[in-house]
């Protein structure tokens, strides 16, 4: 099977199949990665390009690995050493690097609907590495690997999102592909950090973190965007920390072998304390690692669509 798009935009434009058939294909990626020659042909004589408007460490050096693991060419470029600084166009930026016979353009912008603008434009693939405080379909894939990984299906899981939903990405593409694949996701935090209709989504809003979290298979903490606030919308980080921090005391209200789960980067003692993240439920060093295999699954899979037109 193939995608049915040349570009993955969002978690929106994906199809259940679709998905199913993205999180199969990571298990062979990652039966490549704990292998002794993580090395395949995949993408040989193929060309990824990674655009990054915003930093990042997990989701860029995720894409750069899978990329070299199947045997492309990669390149990374970011603002601060290229002609964005010279006030260059986004949609120039783009031309340039699609004319260049780029297979593959992996795009992270602060603008939502960024990647969506400059896909038609491309002969390349686009991959949306995260854009503004819409989605971050690569990141939903990968937790919704790591969840499958441990429960065998999605169907029926009970997932707790909790924290800075107003600017979460990770928020939002969880909640509409978890919806999808029949997951039952509930999500929390404070009443200034909720959408308005993000009940819409196909998840359900609680009033209280213990409400989310309550019976829950999967626990997962936001990071607290402090850097996309333009204004408070809580009275203090200490005050957020004692309110909707997924402590050891709230996560005992999840089912006894409940996966914790974080997008990261994690600030320590907000989202949750330390002795949570490190915790045996923890499992978000393996969405690190899932991570690499979900993104080579995808880059494979668009790969897959290019070649057979």
């Amino acid at each position: 099977m193939k995608l049915r798009n040349k570009d993955l935009l969002g978690m929106k434009e994906l199809q259940a199949d679709e998905i199913e058939e993205i999180l199969k294909t990571a298990e062979m990626m990652k039966m490549v990665m704990k292998s002794g020659n993580k090395k395949t042909s995949h993408l040989q004589g193929k060309s990824v390009v990674t655009l990054f408007y915003e930093n990042s460490t997990r989701t860029r050096l995720s894409f750069e690995m899978a990329s070299k693991f199947m045997g492309a060419a990669s390149a990374n470029i970011s603002t601060s050493g290229s002609s964005v600084n010279k006030g260059e166009s986004l949609l120039d930026t783009a031309r340039t690097i699609d004319v260049m016979s780029t297979d593959i353009i992996v795009m992270r912008h602060n603008q939502s609907g960024a990647p969506h603008f400059i896909a038609p434009h491309m002969n390349a693939s686009v991959v949306n590495a995260g854009d503004g405080m819409n989605e971050h379909p690569t990141q939903a894939l990968l937790d919704m690997y790591t969840m499958k990984e441990k429960y065998g299906s999605l169907d029926g899981l009970e997932v707790a999102i909790c924290g800075d939903l107003y600017h979460s990405r990770v928020a939002r593409s969880n909640a509409i592909g978890l919806s999808k694949m029949g997951a039952k996701v509930r999500v929390a935090g404070p009443a200034t950090m909720i959408p308005h209709g993000f009940g819409k989504m196909g998840c359900t809003v609680c009033s209280s973190i213990a409400e989310a979290v309550e019976g829950a298979d999967v626990v997962m903490g936001l990071r607290l965007q402090l850097e996309r606030q333009s204004k408070s919308l809580f009275p203090s980080v200490p005050e957020y920390a004692r309110y909707y921090s997924i402590d050891q005391k709230t996560l005992l209200l999840a089912k006894p072998d409940a996966l914790v789960m974080h997008p990261g980067p994690c600030n320590h003692g907000v989202e949750m304390p330390t002795v949570v993240y490190d915790s045996p439920q923890s499992v978000i060093n393996e969405q690190v690692t899932n991570g690499v295999a979900v993104r080579m699954a995808v880059l494979y899979l668009l790969m897959a669509r290019r070649n057979q037109e």
